[in-house]
């Protein structure tokens, strides 16, 4: 019996089963390849029972290994507090197929391109035996500032005597398509979904509605893994979670991904279990893997969190869902309160540019009044005047009070999405270079790296609608290069689609990708007589799924070459003008039908050429064993000759982990 039989009969790897034989007693050879039929049949039988009793010495030596790595190890990996898979497995120099398996056994199961906490990291590089720190400066320093400045001013001693209670600002988290924007559809009664692309959430929006006389500030944070870092800063400025999970579906990937970050800010939470009106729906199902999966133990089974049933469709529950966000916001009145009487100070929650009106952006309030006239500014640098302000209607408003989102116009660029902004006079002089930097940033970032030969490079210039967008985009973009290819935005903005936009994809052979932006038959025809491919999407995975298809066309496939087999050419039974008839014995593995050829004599290789036909005993075969005779038909120069030695390979194509 062939040792590839035996192994696929044991579910071993060939090297596996020859490295453990001669631990159960089989002496047979490193490199054997046949195993005779007797000795085999004993392997088959006692495999089990044999290889059960290497478990304990396995498990004492991989102990001692993972101690010794822990002792010896006097590197220590920085991770940031967020990472993903495919990354995190980049950093502890692993194969993702090492990580994976170690995040499933702590009951995490992510894909590579989620992102996990440093405490589950932490964890499963602990596991691993490497050690691993917290790299405080990964972080956006500039955001951390004005963020712990922003925590400062609503944590001042004089601030909190003057504080008054506010409206509760709730971020609604979960996992795609598990009903956030219907829940939010049937809390406003407005229909939203209608007009989002696929029914899936594409920006973060805030919205106020009134229950019971009192006002709820609801954030809508967009599910696609895409929306990452747009779902943190949505939880960074929220007091209450709702955490939504499908009745029929249960705890996904991002579900995970959204308590890690509910957890990570420190807010109270509720669980919105949805869609209870569908046909598979099961909501014992689903609070049995809220508290396996994410430790959540639900109220009615003894525990402290309120897990809510709701139809968001059919607008069944959500009265009592929002009954018990006011309920926990009374209970976490000390910590919902803001000064309305002193100057604002705010995050951006979106940020685009707007043809008739400019660079706007949405803010939330989170201590002072906003009110039109108002100079605002970002860590002391000047960025315009409230000329006007709108609420979520559309409508205008004359200020903004705490917990209010409001719609900024006369700004003169477009801060970014997490920027926490501030009314103050700021350095008007530092306009000019911010305003210039910023128009840096609409060109080449890496004109200054080093460009690496050996990476063939996906050019793209890039035009979305709004900032968070953007950013979700190219975030994910940077997920698809690899060692062989990456993808250079050599251009970003926001807008439709300019002759600018193609004179640029023009000179650096660029593909041009828009997002929810639009493109007009003249620049289409401009494009078109340009050489310049377009492209316009709606949905920001088909987008990033185009993307890695034209990557991959650009990287040309690697392959290896597996030795097969020798034969020794025994008979010439017809020669041709580009082929010979041969026959001969498989002196060595096998002959294998569609191979690749290479004609040695005298142990030098003299022509080379392909197997078009095998046979053994006049059949057509795939393979021949050793010690078998067989005929073969050889495509390539016809110069073989008896006593000549053929040796069969294949090429198989590399294929890379993801």
């Amino acid at each position: 019996m062939n040792v590839s039989e035996l192994a696929r009969i044991l579910k071993v790897t060939p090297k596996e089963l020859l490295s453990t034989l001669p631990e159960i007693g089989f002496d047979i050879g490193a490199k054997a390849i046949k195993i005779d039929s007797r000795t085999a049949q004993t392997i088959l039988r006692d495999w089990k029972k044999l290889t059960r009793q290497l478990e304990p010495q396995k498990e004492t030596i991989n102990k001692e290994s993972t101690a010794s790595k822990l002792t010896e190890t006097s590197k220590i990996i920085s991770i940031p507090s967020y990472v993903s898979v495919k990354e995190f497995a980049s950093s502890l120099n692993l194969p993702v197929s090492k990580v994976l398996p170690e995040l499933m056994k702590n009951g995490i199961f992510a894909s590579i391109n989620e992102k996990i906490d440093f405490d589950t990291a932490s964890i499963i590089a602990s596991d691993l035996g490497i050690r691993v720190e917290l790299n405080k400066q990964a972080e956006d320093t500039l955001s951390d500032t004005a963020s712990e400045k922003l925590k400062n001013i609503i944590t001042n001693e004089s601030e909190e005597k003057k504080a008054i209670s506010r409206p509760p600002v709730i971020v609604v988290m979960g996992h795609v398509d598990h009903g956030k924007t219907s829940l939010l559809d049937a809390i406003r009664k407005t229909d939203v979904i209608e007009g989002e692309a696929g029914g899936i959430t594409q920006h973060i929006g805030a919205y106020q509605v009134k229950r019971k006389n009192q006002f709820i500030t609801f954030i809508d944070t967009p599910g696609h893994e895409a929306f990452t870092a747009m779902r943190s800063r949505g939880a960074r400025v929220a007091d209450i979670a709702i955490l939504v999970v499908a009745a029929d579906d249960g705890v996904k990937p991002q579900t995970i991904e959204s308590f890690n970050m509910i957890k990570s800010a420190k807010i109270p939470f509720i669980v919105a279990i949805n869609k209870i009106d569908k046909d598979g729906a099961d909501i014992n199902k689903t609070k049995q893997e809220l508290s396996t999966i994410l430790n959540i133990t639900p109220e009615d089974w003894g525990g402290k969190t309120i897990c809510a049933p709701i139809s968001a469709k059919k607008n069944q529950g959500v009265e009592d869902l929002l009954d018990m966000v006011l309920l926990t916001a009374e209970i976490e009145d000390k910590n919902i309160k803001a000064n309305p009487g002193t100057t604002a100070i705010g995050t951006i929650i979106e940020s685009h540019i707007d043809k008739g009106e400019g660079p706007v952006a949405t803010i939330l309030i989170q201590n002072g009044t906003l009110n039109i006239g108002n100079e605002l500014c970002f860590n002391n640098i000047y960025y315009g005047k409230a000329k006007a302000l709108k609420n979520h209607h559309g409508e205008n408003i004359k200020n903004a009070t705490p917990s209010t989102p409001a719609k900024i116009i006369g700004l003169k660029i477009a801060p970014r999405v997490g920027d926490i902004m501030e009314v103050g006079i700021g350095q008007k002089m530092k306009f000019k270079k911010i305003q210039t930097n910023s128009k840096k940033t609409q060109t080449s970032q890496t004109q200054n790296e080093p460009e690496d030969e050996n990476i063939v490079k996906l050019n793209i210039v890039l035009k979305t609608d709004v900032l968070g967008s953007g950013e979700a985009i190219e975030e994910s973009l940077e997920k698809l290069n690899s060692k062989k290819a990456k993808i250079k935005i050599i251009s970003r903005g926001l807008g439709n689609i300019t002759e600018g936009d193609v004179a640029k994809a023009e000179s650096a052979k660029a593909i041009l990708l828009g997002f929810n932006v639009k493109l007009s038959p003249s620049i289409e025809e401009l494009a078109r007589t340009k050489n310049v491919e377009t492209k316009l999407f709606h949905i920001i995975y088909d987008l990033i799924d185009y993307a890695q298809k034209e990557l991959k066309e650009l990287v040309e496939p690697e392959y290896k070459r597996v030795e097969i087999g020798k034969l020794k050419v025994l008979a010439i039974f017809r020669t041709e003008n580009n082929a010979q008839i041969v026959g001969g014995k498989v002196i060595h593995g096998q002959a294998e039908a569609n191979s690749k050829i290479e004609v040695l004599r005298n142990k030098e290789i003299i022509s080379s050429g392909e197997m078009i036909n095998l046979q053994s005993g006049k059949q057509d075969v795939k393979n021949v064993e050793i010690d078998k005779e067989c005929g073969l038909k050889y495509q390539g120069k016809p110069i073989i000759e008896v006593g000549d030695i053929l040796n069969f390979h294949k090429l198989v194509k590399i294929i890379e982990e993801e």
